[in-house]
């Protein structure tokens, strides 16, 4: 009998201790460097969701990405891997309502313009059915985009025709080409080749991306826009099978850390690099041209078309009052501006 007992009591310690080391690991992957804001952002979600769980969930970030950045969406879906950010505008024709988030002078600061954009996009039911397949952690985007090039300074709208401009997919290829700019759509961290070698004589990017992308030495000249010439809308997101796997209680934690709190996560660490690149292009000698009136000018001019374009297509997918929710969008970017 005390034989038996003890059996039963070590059979009970060995399957608590199997229970108390049980771990969900997520498989999480990157397309831009470890030491670029989206990837450290990540990483810093993935050390709250191990600390909140007790190490319950835990994220294996991979070495290198499983797929370049166009395929990060179906990754995701696929179950490739669990967790990862991508570019609405790198799957051309697959997202519309998230181009919301795209128009130009929208803002001048990526965390009220990522809070905005996620309680709109989550208000609206429209936003999650147009991504179907995974489970939407958060939505965000960058900084204000700002025209950088090797060339000239470009200080009015003609000046943008005749050079080769990158651009990441979007909106900002829509706007490009109101504006005459010979536009060639390519994957971030396809910049650096691109322009060293010559293929290209500049780019649409935030402040940030001429650090991340190693073309700051590059860059000669850049201009500024009063709330970005254009931004870019990003979605983080979680297979949702995985998802369905964890636990309740693990699942709770999961939603605490995402939602606008992602928004803000992402949209800080945006701002932060942004400050420090800007800093760094005044010491590489980078000439800056802030936009006057004249350009502003011009640029809405062109580009007030795309936003009856889009809330018809808008409408189209079922947003029932695609340029009321525009309007509501821009009123909490500047309601959120202010409390700053």
């Amino acid at each position: 009998m005390k034989k038996t007992l003890i059996s039963v009591a070590a059979a009970a310690l060995a399957s608590f201790s199997g229970l108390s080391q049980a771990q969900t690991v997520l498989t999480v992957s990157s397309w831009v460097p470890p030491t670029h804001g989206l990837s450290m952002s990540q990483k810093e979600w993935c050390d709250d969701l191990a600390a909140k769980t007790s190490n319950r969930v835990r994220c294996n970030i991979l070495p290198r990405a499983v797929t370049p950045a166009p395929g990060t969406y179906d990754a995701v879906r696929n179950g490739l891997v669990d967790v990862s950010f991508t570019v609405h505008g790198y799957t051309p024709g697959r997202f519309v309502l998230s181009q919301m988030a795209e128009f130009p002078f929208l803002g001048d600061r990526a965390e009220p313009l990522s809070v905005a954009f996620h309680r709109i996009a989550s208000k609206y039911p429209e936003f999650a059915a147009e991504h179907q397949g995974v489970k939407v952690l958060g939505y965000f985007t960058h900084g204000p985009g700002i025209v950088f090039n090797t060339k000239k300074p470009i200080t009015r709208v003609e000046d943008l025709s005749g050079l080769k401009f990158r651009v990441g997919g979007g909106m900002v290829n829509e706007i490009s080409k109101t504006l005459d700019m010979n536009v060639t759509l390519k994957p971030a961290p396809e910049s650096f080749e691109l322009l060293s070698s010559g293929v290209m004589d500049g780019t649409l990017f935030p402040a940030e991306s001429t650090d991340s992308f190693k073309i700051d030495k590059i860059i000669k000249h850049a201009t500024q826009f009063p709330g970005g010439l254009y931004n870019t809308s990003f979605v983080f997101m979680m297979n949702p099978a995985k998802y369905n796997s964890l636990s309740a209680d693990d699942k709770k934690v999961v939603d605490e850390l995402s939602g606008e709190a992602v928004a803000r996560r992402f949209g800080k660490a945006w701002d932060r690099v942004d400050d420090l690149a800007l800093t760094n292009m005044q010491k590489n000698g980078v000439k800056v041209i802030k936009a006057d009136n004249s350009f502003v000018s011009g640029v809405t001019v062109r580009v007030s078309k795309l936003e009856r374009d889009w809330a018809q297509a808008a409408k189209a997918k079922g947003l029932k009052d695609p340029s009321g929710t525009l309007s509501e969008f821009r009123a909490e970017i500047a309601k959120l501006q202010k409390q700053k």
